[in-house]
């Protein structure tokens, strides 16, 4: 399955546009999967529905015509960060909207476990990632791929294309990083 996306991605960049038709059903449940996993903690109310995210992150990818498209891994790595910056937009405008009351939280606990079962405000994360991005853009990189993503390390591996051993280094490092910046939000 992963050489078929791998092949349809290539397909697609050298101008087969039906390439789309066939990479869509077989990325759907993985994105799905994602996005449902993101939203679960999100507020009763909210607006935005995992269907919804799957469906705004795959056609941002898919107007990324000067994309590279390399494999599976990188593909749903640029996913990860679509739907980061999907949420986080979502998160930015409700703020504003409702004047920065109730912010919008996602409960980090799955891929973090400092957190114990604490909640993450979405844009303090968003906030901690770009500041980490600044002095380090690959740790930035491997929590954004892990938690937004779901990629495990070998997938995030080869996507950044650093060793396993460099990704669980790297990983460990911008965990306890990420959890000093939140714990002062």
């Amino acid at each position: 399955m992963a050489s078929d996306i791998t092949q349809l991605l290539s397909d697609y960049k050298a101008g087969k546009k039906d390439a789309l038709n066939e990479l869509f059903p077989l990325v759907y449940g993985e994105l799905r999967k994602l996005a449902a996993s993101r939203m679960r903690n999100e507020r009763g109310d909210h607006t935005l529905q995992p269907t919804a995210l799957v469906h705004e992150a795959y056609l941002r990818l898919i107007e990324q015509h000067s994309t590279d498209w390399q494999n599976r891994a990188h593909f749903f790595g640029l996913a990860a960060e679509m739907m980061r910056r999907i949420l986080v937009n979502h998160a930015v405008k409700n703020n504003a909207d409702k004047r920065f009351g109730n912010q919008t939280r996602l409960a980090l606990d799955e891929i973090v476990d400092f957190t114990s079962g604490s909640d993450i405000n979405l844009v303090s994360l968003d906030e901690a990632l770009n500041k980490l991005a600044e002095f380090d853009p690959k740790q930035a990189k491997i929590i954004e791929l892990k938690f937004f993503g779901g990629l495990t390390n070998e997938e995030i591996a080869e996507v950044t294309g650093v060793s396993d051993s460099t990704v669980k280094r790297e990983w460990r490092i911008a965990k306890a990083w990420l959890h000093e910046q939140l714990k002062a939000n």
